[in-house]
């Protein structure tokens, strides 16, 4: 008995030092304990999230830069992006739109907000004012172009990734029609480059950890486990949805490329629970570069789809909006008409494209939202700061799996996703050394199943 007591010791030891996702999930339990019985400990710990943040975000420009031209230039064929950014784009306002309306019709049906008899007027609109900082959501021309860069340094400065993909589709042209003999040394430079940022990326996961822990630490702290029962019934009909739409995804995953999406979710589940502690679908946005790549992703794909759809495709979000705008109408004792429900999926349709990287952005929507309504008082907005946060968790995992997705089909549609390779990873294969990728097939056309494959990447 002593001996299989000692052999399970060290098995758990083992797996501690070499499991990541171990060593994360013993950090968010850690956090939520210490947050719980120290309070006041657990809320000044946020500064070990946060920095892992900073440190995290430090890297994702250059990164995305150089995996973007580097994928221009190997694809050979800037019509083959341009075709993968169209698509893309009509997949994400597919995925958003349903996202959106099922979210309403769970409103709808559960009725989150009944029975709060809220008086609008004992609610404070400075509260949303200052937990939005006085921001507003840019307006679709304003949006279209911030998205511009007015200087080539200031994009990578202020880490904005709109701006650094326009810079690295026009440096990946510049390079296709100048071609190889002309700069021969750009594109080895531009790849090693990105092989030494993915090597930054590898010490940064290190801290990992440390960084769950204390994100974790300061929301228990922070925000108690109150709000869990204040607000249960709204906290249960977004969690439940975004469940439903990772079903409605994970069947689309199938139809699609014949992969499964419980599979990809056991592959990056380091990655899942690392977004999960930190809030924060940023963190985790290089290494799921690097294995989208490994499943069999083409380059070009999935550096262009899965920046991009951190400002477009914004699924999870998209729920906790509208399912958000119908529990403060129902809080209030506001009904919504059909034709006003409408109008609410139509705005947020517009104005959750702007939200990435906006201070308060769901308060500055749903803001926008209750005046287009006119009937919603903008200040009943602040029912929804005391469980912001706690929305973090579903906002994140549905954000991060829906670009997954996104990659996945985008890249199927185009012909540029290698289907043995993904399966065979996602099956558990160890990725096999980096390999020359297909090139793309011609528009509307697709690659026979049956193909010799390249095998996967690192």
């Amino acid at each position: 008995m002593p001996h299989a007591t000692g052999s399970i010791a060290r098995r758990a030891g083992r797996m501690l030092r070499t499991s990541l996702f171990a060593q994360v999930l013993l950090a968010l339990l850690l956090g939520v304990l210490v947050g719980r019985l120290w309070p006041q400990a657990g809320s000044s710990l946020q500064p070990l999230g946060d920095g892992f943040v900073r440190l995290i975000k430090a890297v994702i420009s250059p990164l995305v830069f150089c995996v973007v031209v580097a994928g221009i230039t190997k694809a050979g064929d800037l019509k083959s992006f341009g075709r993968i950014g169209v698509k893309a784009l009509i997949w994400f306002e597919a995925a958003t739109s349903i996202a959106l309306v099922v979210g309403l019709l769970a409103a709808n049906v559960f009725s989150p907000g009944a029975g709060m008899h809220v008086d609008p007027a004992s609610l404070d609109q400075g509260a949303v004012d200052a937990r939005t900082g006085g921001g507003k959501l840019p307006s679709a021309s304003q949006f279209a172009l911030e998205a511009l860069p007015d200087s080539a340094v200031g994009a990578f400065a202020e880490n904005s990734l709109l701006q650094v993909l326009v810079l690295a589709c026009l440096v990946g042209a510049a390079l296709l029609h100048l071609g190889q003999r002309r700069v021969p040394q750009l594109l080895p430079l531009i790849e090693q480059t990105q092989d030494v940022v993915f090597t930054i990326v590898g010490y940064i996961m290190k801290l990992a950890p440390l960084a769950v822990f204390g994100a974790t630490a300061h929301l228990v702290g922070q925000y108690g486990l109150g709000a869990m029962s204040t607000y249960g019934k709204l906290i249960a009909v977004c969690y439940g949805v975004a469940l439903v739409f990772l079903v409605l995804l994970g069947l689309a995953l199938k139809a699609v490329t014949g992969l499964s999406l419980w599979k990809f979710v056991r592959y990056t589940r380091e990655e899942l629970l690392l977004a999960l502690g930190t809030g924060s679908s940023e963190t985790v946005m290089p290494r799921m570069m690097q294995k989208l790549r490994a499943a069999g992703c083409r380059d070009d794909a999935v550096g262009l789809v899965l920046p991009t759809g951190y400002s477009f495709n914004l699924d999870g979000a998209s729920i906790y909006l509208s399912v958000g705008t119908l529990f403060i109408a129902q809080a209030i004792g506001v009904h919504l008409s059909l034709g006003q429900q409408i109008t609410v999926v139509l705005v947020l349709m517009l104005t959750s494209k702007g939200m990435a990287g906006v201070p308060g952005s769901a308060f500055l929507a749903l803001s926008a939202t209750a005046t287009a309504l006119g009937v919603i008082p903008a200040a009943a907005v602040a029912l929804l700061l005391g469980v912001d946060r706690i929305m973090d968790s579903m906002r994140v995992a549905t954000n991060l799996l829906g670009n997954c997705v996104a990659v996945f089909a985008v890249s199927r549609w185009e012909g540029a996703l290698d289907r043995v390779t993904a399966k065979q990873v996602l099956a558990g294969a160890a990725p096999a050394g980096r390999a020359p990728q297909p090139a793309p097939a011609p528009a509307g056309q697709e690659e026979p199943d049956d193909a010799p494959v390249a095998p996967g990447e690192k």
